[in-house]
């Protein structure tokens, strides 16, 4: 009998591998300030975030959980859950550069087992979006402990500027299973392809929804855990993805098209303060943005473009400069881990 898929997605027990392999290169970073909860917190109203956790965005995911902490009004009732596709002993690198720079964080790490989707991607603009991990959000619902019934997805090249409680409240009410900021004015339409939106029966998928599908950006969403096992919605977004990788190709944009086939229409908005995404640029060529009018509650450098790099090439867009305070890379040197 074949074990259920939870049984596959455990939190991650480590292990040292008898195997010699190649030199896995972990950043060093500085310890960061340890941040407090204030005399109204309650340790009952625990915040729980999701990111992913992988050497190229360490970086970036590192600076994200100190913009959560120096906003938060209460820091230590947030708990972190970091996803991962490298190997065990890897992992542990991953963990010990988390440590150095958050000793006290509350925090796990489960193994995502990227074999659940390398057959259901197909080539899209990036190959960054190709990447197994960038499907993870999709099976937090398995990875993530069932006493985890509601949980903050964050992509980790976004910076928090305003209380995460303020997001982490918003209500979903009986009816939403995921809430994020919707942008409406954009051309749905182009992120189908025109196969799609001429089969007799594919676009028919967006009817009866709640309101006007509209475009929504994965990078931040308020899930709700409980709703999401008891629709399946893990088995609705691969049903898509089966479709698009072994019967037509009916998107360009990895794992964002599929969320909008489930869920748009559906989404309980959130106001657009909470993602100004786009920073990084188009997905081709990474040209600087600037922020979209209104108040800014989380900066987004969704796209090519991610400022970590510009700014170590001399090449750092304006508002780069808003990430750079949260950076905690040591500027000494490397830490070079055989990976044994």
């Amino acid at each position: 009998m074949p074990l259920p898929i939870f049984s596959l997605l455990l939190p991650l027990l480590f292990f040292v591998s008898p195997t010699l392999s190649a030199p896995f290169e972990v950043p060093e970073f500085r310890e960061a300030p340890a941040f407090r909860n204030g005399p109204d917190c309650s340790p009952e109203n625990t915040i729980h975030i999701a990111m992913t956790l992988d050497a190229t965005y360490l970086r970036g995911s590192l600076a994200g959980v100190l913009s959560v902490l120096r906003h938060a009004s209460c820091p230590e009732s947030i708990n972190f859950h970091f996803v991962a596709t490298s190997s065990p002993r890897r992992i542990q690198h991953l963990r010990r550069a988390v440590l150095s720079a958050f000793p006290s964080l509350p925090f796990s790490i489960y193994r995502f087992d990227a074999s659940l989707v390398r057959g259901k991607i197909s080539q899209s603009v990036r190959r960054a979006l190709d990447q197994p991990l960038n499907y993870a959000r999709i099976y937090l619902s398995d990875l993530l402990p069932p006493t985890v019934r509601r949980v903050l997805y964050l992509d980790s090249d976004v910076i928090l500027v305003d209380d995460v409680a303020m997001l982490w409240s918003t209500p979903l009410g009986p009816n939403h299973v995921l809430a994020a900021p919707e942008y409406c004015h954009a051309n749905f339409t182009a992120y189908f392809t025109e196969t799609f939106w001429v089969h007799p029966t594919y676009p028919s998928v967006f009817s009866n929804r709640q309101h006007q599908p509209c475009y929504f950006n994965t990078g931040v969403m308020v899930m709700d855990l409980d709703k999401w096992r008891d629709g399946d919605y893990t088995k609705r977004l691969e049903t898509w993805m089966e479709i698009q990788k072994k019967e037509v190709r009916i998107y360009e944009l990895g794992s964002l098209p599929p969320f909008l086939l489930v869920f748009a229409g559906e989404v309980k908005e959130v106001e657009h303060r909470w993602n100004q995404h786009g920073l990084g640029g188009d997905n081709k060529e990474g040209l600087c943005r600037d922020l979209h009018p209104g108040p800014v509650s989380l900066l987004h450098w969704s796209g090519k473009g991610k400022p970590w790099l510009r700014l170590d090439n001399g090449r750092a867009c304006p508002l780069d400069a808003l990430w750079a305070p949260y950076d905690l890379l040591l500027r000494s040197g490397r830490d070079v881990l055989a990976d044994v």
